[in-house]
Formats: structure tokens, C-alpha cells, sequence
């Protein structure tokens, strides 16, 4: 596939490229085994054979999507988040996630106005012992910006956003997880589950190997998920039966105590065709209808289902901070400390004093994600940030100053500023931000 610079009139054509592109860069051990590349990967061969790997902008694009790598927000799902992508400045975002398997993850992204840029999303597990790679799973399809991921075993993964080179704007995204399968009575919730996985059963000699799910007799028993009846019977313990072989995920699908079965064995099913009626039959006869639903794995036996089926009553936390500051320079409008994630409860990074000189990257609840300017970023209360614009002080300068582009004594020089009055508008370290006239750059205290 291709993809065109707009403002740069060059086409670069998308091959497969090996994660040994980001060696420059003192990247993170990443997977070598041979895997077709990814859109990510593809996209940065393109760059590199248009020869724009070799700019500072092109390594700062590799640069940045290793470093969101390297330090992932830790996020608790479901999340929304608003936020802002310099055009002009490479920025990747990474969120870093534990999923139970059963659960499905899911990512829904825009990106204005850069309608049709492309935005890379990529899922990697988290390596178990020190040594081992970062291995890539997943991506969303090129050009898509909605990605669907269900992890083969609970473990921890990083979900990482970038958009391509030279594009950017404002982005909002929602990142959540959901039940794998489909709920498997007809307008069932998660409070008809009254007994669960594991408890005892016949005096504490066995264990309940499923989860029973509690409604009218007669109410239609839904398959969960596309897949082939492997087996109609009648059990002792079971009653009337089904069996239904996931072939997706490898899974035997157990519905038990039917009232009646409406497949045969052969039968091809899809989600939410009807597979039997509830009932109470086998050794549930002196119980209330209900379903008996049991998720069964080859070479492990009996697993909790109800990881696989129950919905999310969780909503993320809308946003409330002001996004119009996305992107813009802020400073602290008095004392605050710099937090690892959104919450009071998170780590504290660092303290800020007053008026600390900051830039917005995004919002997500009450709190923004900011940048420092010595590349250091967290998360403070969105009320505890302005914007940058109003002085605060007007400073008289005697003699001239130097202007400066960083707040750094080795910064590269804007100006050379003749004496008389500077606008405040805030400090970092011991250098102040200040403006004259239309410049605006940094001096030392």
C-alpha cells in the first residue's frame, strides 16, 4: 500500500520492515522472529527508503514510538482520553493494560483534521522475566482506526497509537474491554448469575465446573459464538444437553438443564441462534430453571465462564477538563505534583511550584497529561493548569538578554534582546519564559 506526504510531495511506498529499524534509537528488545511487518513497521521502511529516516524528524518519529514503548501510562479500563498530536513534533501514546482471558479489548480512535492520515495502532505483551522480548500481537488494519484484540491468556499488554510523519491533530479515543462471547440466554444480565465457578457441589465431593444462569422456563438458549454442535444427549447430571465446539478459540461449549433442544449434531450455528430452552432438567430437577453454561479449553479442562460472558457495568470517567488547552503551552497555577497516572492515588513523580511552564498533551477526567520542558511528563488536576498567554510580572531589563529557545544554558540563541521591558509568563528551573514583542523564548533568572 502507499501513503502520501501532502506537504512534501513524495511517495513512499509500503514494504515489510524488521523492529531492527529501531536499533538506531537504543530500542527496547523487541521480537526477531520472522513475522510479516507490520503497518508500522512497513510505513518506517518507506521512510527509510525515501531517505527521510536519516532527517531529525524521521528519527525522532522511530524515537518516540520506542520511547512510548519504554514508558506506557498505566491504565485501568475503560478509558476516554482526548489529546493532540504535533505535527511538527513526533509524539506516540501507549497504554499499558492487564487483560483476563475471556475478555476482549477494544480501540476506537479519531484523529482531526487529518481525516485521512494514517494512525498505527499496535498490541504487545508485556515480557514475564527479565530478558525476554517485547512481542508484537496485533494491529489494527491499515487506514482503520478501530482495533479488536482478545488475549490468548491473562497477562499484561501495551496498546500503542501513532500517527504517521508530518500528520497530526486532535485525537480522541475510547479503550475498553468486553465479554468474548455473546450472553447465552435471551435477555439475560449479569445478576441471573447465582452460582458461580468453583463452588461446591454434592457436599464439597466436586466442584461446579460453569455457572448458572437463572430465567423463565422456555427462554431461548443462545450459541455464543459461531461454531459446529458437536453433541445432543441426555445426561443424568445434565439432563438435556448441548455441546458446541468454538473453533475461534478452541473452546467446548457446555449448556446444560435444557427444557428442550432445537439443534442436532452436525449443525452449524452462528451467534444468537437458538440452541434449546431453559429448564430444569437432570440433576437440577428440584432447582429453579435455569442454564447450566460451562466453557471447557482442550488440554485444561474446565475454565470460569463468566469472564467470557459477563458484561462491563464500569463507564469511563467522562471528560471534564477543558480540551481546549490540547496542545497549548500552560503553566501551573500554583503549587502542584506531577503524577504518574490520572488520580491523587497514583505515584508522585515530582513537585511543581507556581507558575511552572508546561504543554498540554491530553485530557482524560479531571486530570491533563502534560510535558515539562525537559521531557519529563505526567499527570496533574486540570484545574491546577492555565493557559500561558496572560504576563504574570513585567521584568525591566538593563542590559541586553539573551533569548533563548530552550531553558538550557546550551540552548540554540533566538535573539539578542536590547534592554527594557519583558512579559513574564512563567519559569522552569532558573531560566523564566518571557515575551517581547511577538518573541517569545527563555532567559536566565
Amino acid at each position: 500500500m502507499a501513503s502520501y506526504f501532502r506537504n512534501m510531495n513524495k511517495r513512499l511506498i509500503m514494504a515489510p520492515v524488521s523492529c531492527l529499524l529501531l536499533a538506531a534509537c537504543d530500542s527496547i528488545p523487541l521480537s526477531t522472529e520472522s513475522e510479516p511487518a507490520t503497518p508500522h513497521e512497513a510505513y518506517a521502511r518507506g521512510l527509510r527508503q525515501a531517505g527521510l529516516l536519516e532527517t531529525a524528524l524521521g528519527r525522532e518519529w522511530l524515537g518516540a514510538a520506542d520511547a512510548a514503548l519504554r514508558s506506557p501510562v498505566q491504565a485501568t479500563l475503560p478509558i476516554q482520553e482526548a489529546g493532540y498530536f504535533p505535527s511538527d513534533r513526533p509524539r506516540a501514546i501507549a497504554f499499558q493494560v492487564n487483560l483476563i482471558r475471556g475478555r476482549r479489548l477494544v480501540l476506537e480512535a479519531d484523529l482531526a483534521p487529518a481525516a485521512g492520515a494514517l494512525l498505527f495502532i499496535d498490541v504487545y505483551t508485556v515480557p514475564e522475566s527479565e530478558g525476554d522480548s517485547l512481542r508484537h500481537l496485533v494491529s489494527a488494519d491499515s487506514g482503520t482506526r478501530y482495533l479488536a484484540f482478545e488475549p490468548r491468556r491473562t497477562s499484561t499488554y501495551i496498546v500503542r497509537v501513532q500517527p504517521e510523519l508530518l500528520r497530526g491533530g486532535r485525537y480522541r479515543l475510547a479503550l475498553r474491554e468486553e465479554p468474548a462471547l455473546a450472553f447465552p440466554v435471551d435477555g439475560g444480565v449479569d445478576q441471573s448469575i447465582q452460582s458461580g465457578f468453583g463452588a461446591p457441589r454434592d457436599g464439597g465431593v466436586r466442584d461446579h465446573h460453569g455457572i448458572d444462569i437463572f430465567a423463565p422456563r422456555g427462554t431461548p438458549v443462545l450459541a455464543v459464538a459461531a461454531g459446529v454442535v458437536t453433541r445432543v444427549r441426555e445426561t443424568p447430571r445434565g439432563g438435556r444437553v448441548v455441546w458446541v465446539r468454538d473453533e475461534q478459540r478452541g473452546n467446548n461449549l457446555y449448556y446444560a438443564h435444557l427444557d428442550r433442544q432445537l439443534v442436532e449434531s452436525g449443525t452449524t450455528v452462528q451467534i444468537g441462534d437458538t440452541l434449546g430452552l431453559v429448564g430444569n432438567t437432570g440433576n437440577a430437577r428440584t432447582t429453579p430453571p435455569h442454564l447450566h453454561f460451562g466453557v471447557y479449553r482442550r488440554g485444561e479442562g474446565p475454565t470460569d465462564p463468566r469472564p467470557w460472558v459477563a458484561r462491563i457495568s464500569a463507564r469511563a470517567a467522562p471528560i471534564r477538563a477543558d480540551t481546549g488547552l490540547l496542545g497549548e503551552r500552560g503553566r501551573t497555577v500554583h503549587a502542584a505534583v506531577l503524577r504518574a497516572a490520572p488520580g491523587h492515588e497514583a505515584a508522585s513523580i515530582r513537585e511543581l511550584s507556581a507558575a511552572t511552564i508546561l504543554r498540554v498533551w491530553s485530557a482524560r477526567g479531571d486530570w491533563y497529561q502534560i510535558a515539562l520542558p525537559d521531557g519529563a511528563s505526567g499527570y496533574v488536576p486540570a484545574v491546577d493548569v492555565e493557559l500561558a498567554a496572560m504576563p504574570l510580572r513585567t521584568l525591566n531589563t538593563r542590559n541586553t538578554t539573551t533569548l533563548l529557545a530552550q531553558p538550557t544554558s546550551y540552548a540554540a540563541i533566538i535573539d539578542s534582546l536590547p534592554a527594557g521591558n519583558l512579559s513574564v509568563l512563567g519559569h522552569f528551573g532558573s531560566h523564566l519564559l518571557v515575551r517581547a514583542d511577538s518573541l517569545v523564548g527563555w532567559i536566565g533568572q
